[in-house]
């Protein structure tokens, strides 16, 4: 008797296994959303253009995998009128932190996209705009990401937006399966005089390659010995901030290397990086070099190498700070002991042509002033008076 019973119920229990497992949920295909070109400056940032609830004028925002929100200028909230409320939350960067107002409940349109309940919160982007020479409105991060698939494609500046669920990638690339709190933490390993390996944020809203702490540079110790470091400075939240440069002798992000990579060091006083969790982030002038799949939903970044990819990195050092002043593009900063110091430049100087172009267009001046090695003539008008200044750039590689 037992015998007989034994085999129906061992059928039976194959069946319920069977047919539980075919019932098991599968999500939907991703759908292409809308696609729409984006405008790209110096170091790789990403600009797009996009307006605000049903206001006609168009704003630009940086796409910036590094901010853990969505934001706006405070001169863009003021001229719009948007309603402010105060908070008691704080945000930090490279340079400062403070605390700052919200506001709510506003709707982000895109070309072909309509993305709403957005709380922006409200920083001063002041100094971006005159870094770049283009009003920042704002910058785009998590809250609108995490919403979406999201396609960079560098090698033809457009941008493709997805909704969540299965995506097909194509084939020849890497998938990348970062921690993610707001912001992606792929694992990375980099050599100098030792090889480390540790966390870095994905950070498409930094116009360089690399940044380190010096915490996680000392207590690593990876550089080598008599490393040729030079002083030099970079813009962030809360404003500039003295660093160094140098040249890593490798950077290696899933299975690409690339090697002699730009890294600045900068003294993390408010932990930005989160100290010994990660050791800095890796920037857009790297990551421009592949073209991208956010998949936040998912958790995950897919990289596919593109044109940009074998390209050499920007190794040259003036260490001139020069910025949009109005309608000018002047010299507001230069490092003592620099090829800018050693050339003459003073504080003020407005630039009128860099090697015959007078396009008085900040993006083209800066890429001029990237040409290695080169000596390069410079017309100022210094109190309204001409002044040509021979400029030798200097190669961080030597």
């Amino acid at each position: 008797m037992p015998r007989k019973i034994v085999a129906p119920l061992f059928i039976l229990m194959a069946f319920c296994f069977v047919a539980k497992a075919q019932e098991e949920f599968v999500p939907p295909q991703a759908k292409l959303i809308t696609k729409f070109p984006f405008i790209q400056l110096t170091g790789g940032i990403i600009i797009l253009r996009a307006q605000v609830d049903t206001l006609r004028d168009t704003l630009n925002f940086v796409l910036d995998t590094g901010s853990g929100g969505i934001s706006l200028d405070s001169t863009t909230v003021e001229e719009k009128g948007f309603t402010v409320t105060k908070s008691d939350r704080t945000i930090r960067g490279i340079a400062g932190m403070k605390t700052v107002s919200f506001t709510y409940g506003h709707t982000l349109r895109l070309p072909g996209l309509k993305a709403d309940s957005l709380s922006f919160h409200i920083n001063d982007y002041e100094l971006l705009t005159s870094v770049y020479g283009m009003k920042i409105d704002g910058i785009i991060g998590y809250s609108f990401m995490r919403r979406y698939i999201i396609r960079i494609d560098y090698d033809n500046q457009m941008l493709e937006i997805y909704t969540p669920g299965i995506f097909k990638y194509s084939r020849g690339g890497y998938l990348l399966k970062p921690n993610f709190s707001t912001l992606p933490l792929p694992i990375l390993t980099v050599e100098d005089g030792k090889e480390i390996v540790s966390r870095f944020i994905f950070d498409t809203g930094a116009g360089l390659c690399f940044l380190l702490s010096k915490d996680f540079i000392e207590d690593s110790s990876i550089l080598k010995k008599h490393k040729k470091i030079y002083p030099t400075q970079a813009e962030g939240l809360g404003g500039k901030k003295l660093m160094d440069v140098t040249v890593l002798k490798s950077v290696m992000i899933g299975p690409y290397k690339f090697r002699r990579v730009p890294a600045y060091i900068f003294s993390d006083d408010y932990n930005v990086t989160s100290y010994p969790q990660m050791g800095g982030l890796i920037g857009n002038d790297l990551l421009r070099r592949f073209n991208v799949i956010l998949n936040y939903p998912e958790q995950s970044i897919y990289l596919k190498p593109n044109t940009h990819y074998s390209e050499n990195f920007d190794y040259s050092y003036t260490g001139l700070g020069i910025y949009l002043i109005g309608t000018e593009i002047t010299v507001v900063d230069i490092i003592k002991g620099s090829p800018g110091d050693i050339a003459g430049f003073k504080k003020g100087d407005v630039i009128f042509a860099v090697d015959n172009n007078f396009s008085k267009n900040i993006q083209v001046f800066k890429t001029l002033l990237q040409n290695t090695d080169a000596r390069i003539k410079v017309l100022v008008l210094r109190d309204n008076t001409p002044v040509v200044i021979s400029l030798d750039v200097k190669n961080i590689l030597r």
